[in-house]
């Protein structure tokens, strides 16, 4: 999809982060744009940004775990809109944790976003992508859907199956001969705000910070990439039809570890790990 004048994407998470600069970088390529997020003072941010870019704008609440309310976005789009060519599934949470004292609320919490959400989206959107003549799903996974990190086993366990989904998804759709191309998404240290709306448990101090603001620290100073860059990227992977994009230096890096030890990478972390807490 080299041309995005004239298409209509739909955006998740749109009110922030990755999901508002793409709504901002699409908007100024003339493309109209269906957004929605939980977090409605922020996406009124979002359509404030747009506005002056003269495309048309459909903004609603949304909560990505609600099924139901998913498809009827979905519906929605279209009834306004007229189509819909392009769905980024890219609302996420964070949650640190260790895996014996995470809470079955907590992990059923971050699947329903970051894995079911998704889902949910992807479903939804396929039949108006086809109807559309020429679609695009774009779903977002993580470099932590490439290698599995102490007290991340829920954020890891969502963003692998979001990889395993949507590389599935690809392949069925070029078997099928259908006109939707897919693309999985990982982002390295992306300076967003997941760290300082997520949730973080009260014993993984020997892992790293042992506070909420000392984790929101440290990820400030490890995230190198803005959003802006990271949505340049993504629309550069769209125009190339690329299965995978992976975003910063330090994802292409983690991504080449991961390449050259497959499993040797964990021998890595908990030598690191180990040599923090001494």
């Amino acid at each position: 999809m080299k041309q995005l004048k004239g298409k209509v994407a739909a955006i998740t998470g749109a009110g922030s982060g990755i999901g508002q600069a793409l709504a901002v970088q699409l908007a100024q390529a003339g493309c109209d744009l269906a957004l929605s997020d939980v977090n409605q003072v922020g996406l009124q941010d979002t359509v404030r940004q747009v506005s002056s870019t003269g495309v048309r704008v459909h903004a609603q609440p949304l909560d990505v775990a609600n099924r139901d309310a998913v498809y009827a976005w979905a519906d929605t789009v279209v009834a306004t809109l007229g189509k819909v060519n392009l769905i980024f599934n890219n609302a996420g949470v964070a949650l640190t944790e260790t895996i014996e004292a995470m809470s079955y609320g907590d992990f059923e919490w971050l699947m329903n976003i970051n894995f079911w959400g998704v889902v949910h989206g992807t479903k939804a959107f396929l039949p108006h992508l086809k109807a559309s003549g020429e679609g695009h799903v774009v779903n977002v996974s993580s470099v932590f859907g490439i290698i599995g990190v102490p007290t991340q086993s829920a954020y890891n366990a969502a963003k692998f199956a979001v990889r395993g989904f949507t590389e599935s998804l690809r392949e069925e759709m070029a078997i099928e001969g259908y006109p939707i191309k897919v693309t999985c998404v990982h982002p390295g240290g992306i300076k967003t705000n997941i760290v300082r709306s997520g949730r973080m448990g009260e014993d993984v101090g020997k892992y790293g910070p042992n506070t909420k603001q000392g984790a929101i620290k440290a990820f400030d100073a490890m995230a190198r990439t803005s959003p802006e860059e990271a949505a340049r990227v993504i629309l550069g992977g769209v125009r190339r039809n690329k299965p995978r994009v992976l975003i910063g230096l330090d994802a292409r890096i983690i991504d080449s570890v991961q390449r050259l030890l497959p499993t040797g990478y964990q021998d890595l972390l908990i030598w690191s790990t180990k040599r923090n807490q001494r």
